[in-house]
């Protein structure tokens, strides 16, 4: 979705970066009236999609930009330095030319992606208003940014981060902004000039900011809340929010849960009937023809076998289908939407299982599956005998840089000049941002388990009405729940926007305030003064009663319609601790004149602390509170399994496999 989204974001941002430059939009005095500084787009993601750190001389390893761009270049690693795979103002491929970090690789400051087509505007030495390295984004600070979730748990731990919401002091031309947080450069802004925290918050796919992800993100925006808002005439000014979803039930609990928002303005509104709202009309399949539900089931079958017989019959019907109507005159078949079979998971195990049935079971049943499967009527046979090639795996274990390959992949025709994908596997990954009008036809092994997954995964194909889609859901009749589903069909296909769950976010729940309290309170008290920002500012809190009171008053007003009176006077009660523990920690990490960071610096020399930190253990109880995660999600590390024989030797045919 976050790779959707950049290419999609990225060419309005290059139309505006055009206009801008443009000599058209100059005064008389040749000022530009869209602003000297580049509009550009930020791309704020975990390293496995984008290096995070420039590098330089002495730091070339594969997490630096410098290191990627050279692997890259040479042609040892297939890995681009960023991910995207074509101009998003040209649709030119990019090259190993493409990428380079400005203005050497010794001492780089950004790293630029440029178009190799020479008639691009962006392919004459230009570079493309587009920043992927975290490094360059607290320099240069775009004005659209692009971001995960998980991201903004960096917060606390990192000083730059700040930069976002308008807290810098300096400015260099030719590399950007810097505040307290970063390295010294540039010069003083002066003249009252300042930057403002952001106007606009879009939330996209709001649906899944719910559950456990959905209440730590809650008490973050606790902290992006109080740092984002800006003073306006005595008044204060939040930024406005757009949330989007498809499938959402009580919406409004949600954004007051979320975002601290007791209004909320459903657009597009109801219109005068159900079917027209004035923004979109319902029109009947008999018009444009509606996407197709089909379940299927088998008492006494496994779903396996179930899945191998059905997956085979469609892909031999849809190669009859090809060949009764192949391209012609540069036009497409209309069989292609249905030449590849997008198969749902639920579960990455029940993907495995099935990949191996494809490779092995259904490509050896289509080498003769038309000709085995005689009809006489009608005339024209139905199914015809078909070769699939390489299973394409759509999944969190895929490397980043193999999404976009993947996606681009989907999206070539039969009959073209690039590879197309017969069988594609894939899990919940796909439900939100595939937007690929070309597919047709989906595979569902089992019943997702909310109808709002299932709403969201099988809308990915049948997106053009031109090209209608096919579900097929493959059920198993000995689970209760599938069952149950098989023999409600009808009625809730019908109807299935009315199952969708209402979702849950409870941020001031106790659990939630053990995981993530005093990381949003590092977060707002680092961020909203400069002096506790730099990494030795840890020790400074002391020093500033008024901050702590209003941060404590900034969270006490957050949660006092959830807590009541009594619960609000024992939050209050456990923010105070949590402020005296940060307090005596960094009081006592200081005594021996020992520097004491936030989070640079050998064990027990930093306030913050990773879930599975081995120090944990030796630590004081009041230094053990300040546990923060640098993500949102799961905490518990990797684990590599390697196989020995009985005398604890490798196992030889395991290490060749």
């Amino acid at each position: 979705l976050t790779l959707d989204q950049l290419g999609r974001a990225a060419g309005v941002v290059c139309a505006l970066e055009l206009l801008r430059t443009d000599p058209a939009y100059r005064d008389a005095q040749g000022r530009a009236l869209l602003g000297d500084w580049p509009i550009e787009i930020g791309l704020w993601v975990g390293a496995a999609a984008s290096p995070n750190v420039l590098g330089g001389k002495g730091k070339a390893d594969d997490y630096t930009a410098v290191g990627q761009v050279r692997r890259y270049r040479t042609g040892r690693s297939t890995r681009a330095p960023a991910p995207l795979k074509v101009c998003p103002w040209c649709s030119t491929e990019f090259t190993t030319d493409s990428f380079h970090c400005m203005p050497n690789e010794v001492a780089p400051t950004n790293l630029e992606i440029r178009c190799v087509n020479t008639d691009c505007d962006f392919g004459t030495g230009r570079a493309l208003p587009i920043v992927t390295v975290d490094e360059a984004i607290y320099r240069r600070l775009p004005a659209f940014l692009i971001a995960t979730v998980d991201k903004f748990a960096a917060l606390p731990w990192v000083g730059e981060t700040g930069a976002f919401f308008g807290h810098v002091d300096r400015f260099d031309p030719a590399v950007g902004f810097y505040g307290p947080g970063g390295p010294r450069g540039g010069q003083r802004l002066a003249n009252g000039w300042r930057l403002d925290p952001p106007d606009l918050i879009i939330q996209d796919e709001l649906h899944l900011i719910s559950g456990p992800l959905g209440t730590i993100a809650a008490l973050y925006e606790t902290a992006i809340d109080q740092l984002a808002s800006r003073s306006v005439g005595g008044r204060r000014v939040r930024p406005k929010i757009v949330a989007s979803t498809a499938t959402v039930r009580r919406a409004a609990d949600q954004i007051k849960a979320l975002f601290d928002r007791s209004i909320t303005a459903v657009f597009p509104p109801p219109g005068l009937t159900p079917r027209d709202s004035f923004f979109a009309v319902t029109v009947p399949s008999s018009k444009d023809p509606a996407r197709l539900y089909v379940g299927i089931a088998a008492q006494g079958r496994g779903p396996k076998l179930v899945f191998l017989r059905a997956l085979t019959t469609l892909c031999a019907a849809a190669q009859a289908a090809y060949q009764r109507h192949p391209p012609s005159g540069g036009m497409r078949s209309p069989a292609d939407p249905y030449m590849t079979a997008l198969c749902y998971f639920n579960a990455l195990r029940e993907l495995g299982g099935a990949r191996r049935i494809v490779e092995d079971e259904v490509n050896a049943a289509l080498a003769h599956y038309g000709e085995k499967r005689v009809r006489l009527d009608p005339p024209e046979p139905p199914f015809a005998d078909r070769r699939i090639g390489p299973v394409l795996e759509i999944t969190s274990r895929i490397a980043t840089d193999d999404v976009a390959k993947a996606k681009q992949s989907l999206e070539n025709d039969f009959g073209g000049p690039a590879g197309p994908v017969d069988v594609a596997l894939a899990t919940n990954m796909i439900s939100v941002g595939l937007d690929i009008l070309r597919l047709g036809l989906m595979v569902v092994q089992g019943q997702p388990k909310t109808a709002a997954e299932y709403i969201q995964a099988t809308s990915r194909v049948g997106r053009d009405f031109n090209r209608p889609g096919l579900v097929l859901a493959v059920l198993n009749l000995h689970k209760p729940r599938d069952r149950m589903h098989f023999e409600q069909f009808g009625h809730f296909h019908r109807s299935f926007y009315r199952a969708v769950e209402a979702t849950s976010v409870t941020p001031w729940a106790t659990r939630a305030l053990d995981r993530a309290l005093a990381a949003i309170l590092v977060a707002a008290g680092r961020h909203l003064d400069s002096d506790l920002t730099p990494e030795s500012g840890v020790n400074r809190l002391k020093d500033n009663p008024e901050l702590r009171a209003r941060i404590r008053a900034a969270v006490l007003a957050r949660a006092r319609a959830v807590r009541g009176v009594d619960g609000e006077a024992a939050l209050g009660a456990l923010i105070d601790s949590t402020f005296a523990d940060w307090m005596s920690t960094a009081e006592e990490q200081s005594a021996t004149g020992a520097p004491f960071n936030y989070a640079s610096g050998a064990s027990p020399r930093h306030l913050l602390l990773m879930p599975l930190a081995r120090e944990l253990p030796t630590l004081t109880p009041a230094h053990r509170r300040f546990v923060a995660g640098r993500s949102m999600r799961d905490v518990e590390p990797n684990v590599a399994v390697k196989v020995a024989d009985p005398w604890g030797r490798p196992d030889a045919a395991m290490e060749s496999e």
